[in-house]
């Protein structure tokens, strides 16, 4: 093996044992996301009414929320910028958030 090669195929076998690729990050509705813990909102979805009840709440896309109590398709409980939110499953099927 030339050294240039040799050094590429160590290179890659040490970036297969000690380097692994992110997670693909899973976007899901806030009310199938049943997992406690920091999220990222990533779209609203609905009508414009929707969407306007929930800029007036604060909740926007790209804004970092922490699920307190959410169990699959039941009510969500998740705390924004010090302000604690109660969803029913309607609603929170439109607001898709990720995983932090």
């Amino acid at each position: 093996m030339k050294k240039r090669c040799r050094k590429r195929h160590i290179k890659n076998m040490l970036q297969s044992a000690f380097c692994t690729a992110p997670a693909e990050k899973t976007i899901a509705p806030l009310s199938q996301d049943c997992r406690a813990g920091r999220k990222r909102i990533c779209k609203i979805t609905g009508d414009r009414k929707l969407c306007a009840r929930m800029a007036s709440m604060g909740v926007f896309p790209g804004e970092e929320i922490i699920l307190l109590c959410g169990e699959k398709g039941s009510q969500c409980l998740f705390r924004i910028a010090d302000t604690t939110i109660s969803l029913d499953a309607a609603i929170s099927d439109n607001i898709l958030v990720e995983s932090l």
